[in-house]
């Protein structure tokens, strides 16, 4: 038995528990560069505002329906996830972070009314957090998403389902009529797993249904598609085909790549966003304890726009596989310096490592002339331990500018709000009369 936590509209949450006032009003979250709507409030939904679509195109609803639009303050965001995910995993013996407002719980062995266990679990996160969640539970990964879905629609939309159903719904509990019936209500879109274009084909040869992708065998739709749907029907049939994930595995490719607030044409600013951008990516590296033997550096022009179009990029490989910054910001440099030319609106760039491996494979490797590994080890645990306790870039590689000068590549946030729980000068005051 698995069951699934997610926050409701979570960005959109997070703002809410420090600005109260939000609560009952039509609130969006921005993208990065302030570009497109990322979370809504049930407001913003049945304002008919969709997932992604651009701030310029729903502007004029700040005035014509009291709009609220924000920046994404991803570091709030991390901050109340992490508070979130804690109380979480006390539902069950095993917790797999799916994303930043997803949790997969282990249920296994957990005794006495699950339903109850859940709606207390939930009542916690939402008095000592202040985020609202919906809880599925299931006998597979993707029915407890699927009950995750009927239960938060349960609450925002009364009359589709069973109002019991609401913030909390098992699936395994109800008789196999009442699933049925639920199941056939249910968009086949809406499984975890189907895509549109696949969704598309299955409506097309007549399974538009959650009951009717259920029906289907296995053996057929692994033929007609591939073995991932198969392994979705069969999950949703009660065969459990993915397991749950305790820590995800090293990834293979790390990447860190923005869009600039504004269009770039010079060198400097290029080196300093690509020097931060590969200490971020170095911290990525040394937390899934690996080390990168190349490195790839790119930039290029906006599509969308006039002028003179750039795209290039160029691999640096390393003497040595390493996880330093020092090092690491030395290729991306290195690799940026050989693709720059002038005359180009540069809009966007980044840098992904490449060739990931284990330190532990290439430990001997790792002594870079008078500097041996020990100390380097040393030197970039206390950078990430201080990054960590003073927050991002209050200790960074030269090249990357002064963390409080002025970065004419950051990017746009104009409706950003305060880092409430993570800056000193943000925490909110409360006056007692």
């Amino acid at each position: 038995m698995f069951a699934l936590i997610d926050g409701n509209n979570f960005y959109v949450s997070c703002e809410r528990v420090f600005q109260p006032q939000l609560i009952g009003r039509p609130v969006i979250s921005l993208s990065n560069n302030d570009g497109c709507t990322i979370s809504r409030s049930n407001e913003a939904k049945n304002l008919g505002i969709k997932m992604g679509q651009p701030w310029f195109e729903i502007r004029h609803l700040e005035k014509e329906a009291g709009l609220v639009a924000l920046s994404s303050n991803f570091t709030l965001y991390g901050d109340m996830s992490n508070r979130m995910m804690q109380i979480a995993a006390e539902l069950g013996p095993a917790q797999e972070i799916y994303s930043i407002d997803e949790s997969f719980i282990g249920l296994h062995g957990v005794p006495g009314d699950l339903v109850q266990r859940c709606h207390e679990i939930r009542s916690r996160i939402l008095k000592w957090v202040g985020i609202p969640c919906g809880v599925g539970i299931g006998a597979t990964k993707t029915r407890a998403k699927l009950a995750n879905h009927i239960a938060k629609t349960a609450e925002r939309k009364p009359g589709i389902y069973p109002a019991q159903l609401a913030q909390v719904c098992n699936l395994e509990a109800l008789p196999a009529s009442d699933v049925d019936v639920i199941l056939a209500a249910t968009d086949v879109g809406e499984v975890w797993g189907v895509g549109r274009q696949i969704g598309k084909q299955l409506k097309a040869l007549g399974v538009h249904s959650v009951l009717d992708l259920a029906h289907l065998s296995p053996t057929m739709v692994k033929k007609r598609w591939n073995v991932v749907l198969e392994r979705t029907v069969r999950e949703l049939q009660g065969e459990p085909c993915i397991a749950l994930d305790d820590a995800p595995p090293p990834k293979q490719q790390i990447a860190c790549t923005r869009s600039f607030g504004q269009p770039i044409s010079t060198l400097p600013p290029l080196v300093q966003a690509v020097s931060d951008f590969a200490s971020r990516a170095a911290e990525k590296l040394r937390e899934q304890d690996s080390v990168a033997g190349q490195l790839l550096v790119f930039a290029h022009t906006s599509p969308f726009r006039g002028g003179p179009q750039f795209s290039r990029h160029s691999v640096v490989k390393l003497l040595r596989p390493t996880s330093d910054s020092r090092l690491l910001v030395k290729a991306a440099i290195d690799g940026i310096t050989s693709i720059y030319s002038r005359g180009f609106q540069l809009i966007k760039a980044g840098i992904i490592l490449l060739d990931i491996m284990p330190t532990t494979v290439r430990q001997c490797e790792l002594d870079f002339g008078d500097i041996d590994s020990s100390s380097t080890a040393n030197l970039m645990a206390t950078l990430d331990a201080l990054n960590h306790r003073f927050g991002r870039g209050a200790v960074s590689i030269a090249s990357a500018g002064l963390p409080r000068s002025q970065r004419v590549w950051t990017m746009k946030q104009e409706r950003l709000s305060p880092h409430y729980t993570t800056r000193w000068s943000d925490l909110p005051i409360v006056k007692a009369n």
